[in-house]
């Protein structure tokens, strides 16, 4: 079969390509903007990449048109494939009729903490000699791909709740029908689809009545609007965790590391050094998961002790003179407010530079912006790219004082981030896109201005991005 998949450089649809092309159909795609990484990654995979959405891309012949929801009515290519009656498909609902069918789908939901959680999962089960296939929205260190199929019976899948196509307004997860969900916690975000929170509740709740009654839901038990989500009705056995019932973590050491308990009894010790509460609770509702599939709890727990997290969480890029630049992808406040805080406990009184781009859709819109303040208020100054925004970032970072500033120029920002940097500085920059290569820029000009040599991880080294 050939498979011509329209915005396929995005990490969903890319990975629905190499997934599509290790079940041995014929690939191609094309994109607005054809860039590294997922480029070359595909190129390698012998999948011809197209730039731009021409018309003519409709000749092709392929045997169906796999749609990405960055494609919209008027796109040429679309409207050329509506005007000839050529068959097409989103990809939530390729992965589910091609790949999904006849797997154990264990599903990963959420507001915040699908990726990290999906990685851990994939992981463990991997580690268990399991092998899943899996679909992630990052790149987990442990794989180094963010896809993969296999001839295994399972299959992760990070469950994203933005819808799946411009013809089909639900949420991609109701897709998957999967027989292990997390439900890791809910939020208002994604403003430019939903009207409010009652809304992306109604799309949990879809998710909720997909999943079987020998299935298992593993829900956060501090989470009120997950509540109401199952309140609406539940037909699944559930496992808390996070709450006082159920998975419970013990407090962490210095390094990290915790004790698990399920229903009171310790079943182990997670020995790594991630830091932060939600990766500890990423964890609980990992192993619940996993546990349902047949890893015992200690086996998990064992696994984790090898797990090395995903690319942009918390990631050092390289480092100067003592400073240490990281690049996380947070961008929701919540995210925001936990990123800072689990750097705060890493580093104690270090001075943390944080700096922000709001490019997420809802985050130009300027929906959460009140917010921001007080995701901010850990750091010790904050810098945010106020470029192409709806509103005004200066005013709304006002709260902060005068340890907030707003730049809409990158190389103005960059220059301010090299005079204000000191030995021992740590820098954070948090974005859900590549932030204009900003992590290189700093760490380059550092170089220059100290004339000392970078200390670069593998990526920077490298050039790629992920």
């Amino acid at each position: 079969m050939h498979i011509h998949i329209l915005g396929i450089c995005g990490t969903f649809m890319g990975g629905i390509a190499a997934i599509a092309r290790a079940a041995g159909h014929t690939v191609t795609g094309c994109d607005a903007n054809v860039y590294p990484p997922m480029s070359d990654q595909l190129r390698a995979l012998g999948i011809e990449l197209i730039e731009g959405y021409d018309a003519k891309q409709a000749e092709l012949k392929a045997d169906v048109f796999v749609v990405g929801n960055v494609v919209t009515r008027g796109n040429p290519l679309m409207e050329a494939i509506l005007e000839r009656g050529l068959p097409y498909t989103s990809g939530p609902q390729w992965l589910a009729d091609n790949v999904l069918r006849d797997k154990w789908v264990l599903a990963v939901a959420g507001t915040h903490g699908k990726t990290t959680t999906s990685a851990m999962l994939a992981w463990i089960l991997d580690d268990a000699r399991m092998r899943p296939g899996f679909l992630v929205g990052g790149i987990p260190q442990n794989f180094g791909i963010s896809a993969r199929l296999t001839d295994t019976p399972f299959f992760v899948i990070e469950a994203d709740e933005y819808d799946t196509a411009f013809f089909d307004k639900r949420s991609k997860f109701v897709h998957y029908r999967p027989r292990t969900v997390i439900l890791n916690n809910l939020e208002f975000d994604h403003a430019d689809i939903f009207p409010d929170l009652a809304a992306i509740e109604t799309q949990f709740h879809h998710l909720v009545r997909t999943v079987p009654g020998n299935g298992l839901i593993v829900a956060n038990g501090a989470d009120a609007n997950l509540d109401r989500v199952l309140a609406r009705g539940c037909w699944t056995l559930v496992e808390r965790f996070g709450g006082t019932d159920g998975w419970t973590a013990g407090e962490p050491d210095a390094d990290g590391s915790f004790d698990v308990l399920f229903n009171g009894v310790r079943q182990g010790r997670v020995n790594w050094d991630l830091i932060g509460e939600h990766n500890r609770m990423n964890a609980l509702a990992a192993i619940a998961a996993a546990r349902h599939a047949g890893v015992p709890a200690a086996t998990a727990i064992d696994a984790l002790s090898r797990f090395e997290n995903v690319k942009r969480r918390m990631e050092v890029r390289g480092s100067v003179h003592g400073i240490t630049v990281y690049d996380d992808f947070a961008h929701h406040p919540t995210a925001i407010a936990t990123t800072v805080e689990g750097l705060r406990r890493k580093v104690g009184q270090a001075r943390i530079l944080a700096v922000l781009e709001p490019r997420s859709n809802t985050m130009k819109l300027g929906v959460m912006k009140s917010q921001l303040p007080d995701s901010l208020a850990g750091a010790d100054l904050v810098y945010c790219y106020g470029a192409n925004l709806g509103w005004d970032a200066q005013e709304a970072l006002a709260p902060l004082g005068d340890k907030a500033r707003v730049y809409d120029n990158l190389d103005k920002l960059v220059a301010q981030l090299v005079e204000d940097g000191r030995p021992g500085d740590h820098v954070l920059m948090m974005s859900n896109g590549g932030f204009g290569g900003i992590h290189a820029k700093l760490l380059d000009a550092l170089h220059h201005h100290y004339h000392e040599e970078i200390v670069l991880t593998p990526m920077h080294r490298y050039g790629g991005y992920a």
